[in-house]
């Protein structure tokens, strides 16, 4: 078996699509067990900090822009794949992130993985610009695909209610969160993390780029309830008006970090007692796994995709009841026994999105789709 696969953000991007795309292409050769398989990695250029992420690999090959499409990165990414798949046999071509190339070859098959409708939901958010250029590649790959992945049920209802997609076409495969979140955390780690950013032995952690969509200025009323000694630590990249709002609510009660290694979220949120996560919409809402695996309680809003991502294991509110948010957080800060039975029930309904088992669904579609 051979796939292509659009590898651009599995080489240039640090989470989100980064994340996503690094799981699935590394995770489908591990299922395969290294059945004769081969994965093409098509991309317009590697970002040096994933220069050998796949090197080890042998099964990996990546396929760069050569002569003067060097100087045309983004137009090779879209016109140049249909070439090079003809040319290295590949069966099937995954775009991994809301697109696919023009002009592929008639025998193979296409899926394209959406993880959400956001940019036509609150086009607000987006440029004039950017709102043209993500409808057009959408459009496009959902018509051409052989199977449209959503990453969540949904993503499954806004591709059908928002772009006519048939149901038939979507399979729904959820997403996982990186390997680092599934390992043990130690208590020497936490210390470590908690000394290393001047944390309190208290504090409730909300992790995600700051801006109006996450929602955090929410978690902020919420904690002006809580006991005096409990801190806020908001993580994340402020963005626009919004980010200088919540970036001005920093003091004795909300520490804004931006900047933070991503190699320490884990422990970040092992030695929270609580993580907070009212964003008002998600393809899925990785943040909630990523707590959940770190067996950290976590409260989160009750819309979109965040009971889908934390299940009977999560804390439910909606986006903008502070007093709710308190309320649960004033329980956990009270009730040990009660977050004892949040991470138990936890660490039964995380099994469902470990990595093993979405990268078994992904190369079970794909045998699908070549042997029907």
């Amino acid at each position: 078996m051979v796939i292509g696969y659009d590898a651009k953000r599995a080489f240039c991007n640090r989470t989100g699509l980064g994340n996503y795309s690094r799981g699935v292409i590394a995770g489908v050769l591990r299922a395969s067990r290294g059945k004769d398989m081969r994965a093409l990695l098509y991309t317009p250029y590697v970002k040096p900090a994933f220069s050998d992420y796949f090197s080890a690999v042998p099964q990996a090959e990546v396929r760069k822009p050569q002569g003067l499409w060097r100087c045309m990165p983004n137009t090779w990414r879209t016109l140049a794949p249909a070439q090079h798949v003809g040319l290295d046999d590949v069966q099937l071509y995954h775009g991994l992130s809301h697109e696919l190339p023009l002009f592929l070859p008639a025998g193979v098959r296409r899926v394209v993985t959406m993880h959400d409708l956001i940019v036509r939901r609150y086009p607000h958010y987006f440029s004039l610009f950017d709102r043209i250029i993500h409808r057009v590649k959408q459009r496009h790959a959902c018509r051409v695909a052989d199977v449209v992945v959503a990453i969540s049920e949904q993503t499954k209802r806004d591709l059908i209610d928002l772009m006519h997609v048939p149901e038939e076409k979507i399979r729904v495969v959820y997403q996982s969160c990186e390997p680092q979140f599934w390992q043990p955390v130690s208590d020497a780690q936490v210390d470590a993390v908690r000394e290393k950013y001047g944390l309190p032995q208290r504090y409730v952690v909300s992790i995600g780029t700051v801006e109006e969509r996450k929602n955090q200025l929410c978690a902020i009323e919420a904690v002006k309830q809580l006991p005096a000694d409990v801190v806020l630590v908001v993580i994340g990249r402020p963005r626009g008006a919004y980010g200088k709002r919540v970036v001005a609510a920093a003091g004795r009660r909300v520490r804004v970090l931006s900047g933070v290694a991503f190699a320490d979220f884990p422990a970040l949120y092992a030695g929270a007692v609580a993580s907070v996560y009212m964003s008002r919409f998600e393809g899925f809402g990785i943040p909630v796994l990523e707590s959940i695996c770190c067996d950290c309680p976590v409260v989160t809003s009750n819309v979109s995709s965040m009971p889908e991502a934390g299940g009977d294991a999560a804390l439910y509110a909606a986006p903008d009841d502070h007093a709710a948010v308190a309320a649960h957080l004033l329980r956990l800060l009270g009730d040990e026994a009660f977050r004892r039975e949040c991470i138990k029930k936890g660490r039964a309904w995380r099994t469902r999105f470990s990595p093993e088992v979405l990268a078994q669904q992904m190369l079970d579609l794909y045998n699908s789709l070549l042997h029907d």
